[in-house]
């Protein structure tokens, strides 16, 4: 039976290989173990195997976790990569090191004026809607720069790039064509912002096209269930 140390190293070997074959350097590509419904014992296993960013979908089972962990595993970087709702923010600012899915200026004032002083700036990443579904959240990419002018004007944020999930399909010209437009918009944010904030993280590429992904110039791979196996049902907030 594998173990999760198995698992992770097997997800390490996948991006190593895949920046390989797209002429990358790996140390460029961080993984992000996706723990959400998984017990804290799970992450101990990952921890304890060389493993330190965590992303969690649901506030308070993640406050409950970082909380759990915070003397057993200390320096988990914890990202918070679900969908936000505004009564739920103080918690992100408070307990979060990253958040993945900011896509308003509404909910950015809420994270900066709810971030303690005492804390690092928040790094966020803009949420984008690159497959253009009614069913995701994130912005339209004639929004990026607004977003990123005010994002950039508070300083308990700090803007680190971009976040997508592209289209779950098997037509992988489509699927490429996605990522690659993240990378256009990636590059043009750089461009735009970079002398303004600290523009290096593409995240984007899950367990099952993270090789598309990283060919398309991701900095950051969200890998669930390749590392903790299927997701267990029926937790939220």
């Amino acid at each position: 039976m594998t173990t999760i140390a198995d698992r992770l190293a097997l997800a390490q070997q996948r991006i190593t290989q895949a920046a390989q074959n797209s002429s990358r350097n790996p140390s460029e590509i961080k993984l992000l173990a996706v723990s959400k419904t998984k017990p804290v014992t799970d992450i101990q296993a990952a921890f304890a195997a060389g493993q330190n960013c965590f992303g969690e979908n649901y506030v308070q089972e993640g406050v409950s976790k970082i909380e759990a962990l915070g003397e057993s595993c200390p320096g988990i970087e914890w990202h918070f990569i679900g969908p936000l709702q505004s009564n739920k923010s103080r918690l992100v600012a408070e307990y979060f090191d990253w958040m993945h899915t900011l896509s308003s200026e509404k909910l950015a004032t809420r994270l900066a004026n709810q971030r303690p002083a005492a804390l690092a700036p928040l790094n966020v990443l803009i949420q984008v809607n690159i497959s253009e579904e009614d069913s995701k959240s994130g912005i339209g990419a004639e929004e990026i720069a607004a977003l990123a002018d005010v994002i950039c004007a508070l300083p308990q944020l700090k803007l680190r790039g971009l976040m997508a999930i592209p289209a779950a399909t098997e037509d992988e010209t489509r699927a490429r064509a996605e990522l690659g437009a993240m990378k256009t918009l990636f590059d043009a944010l750089k461009q735009s912002h970079g002398e303004r904030a600290q523009i290096d993280t593409l995240s984007m590429g899950m367990s099952g096209d993270l090789e598309l992904a990283i060919a398309a110039g991701s900095t950051m791979v969200r890998i669930g269930s390749a590392i903790f196996g299927e997701r267990n049902q029926g937790t939220s907030t």
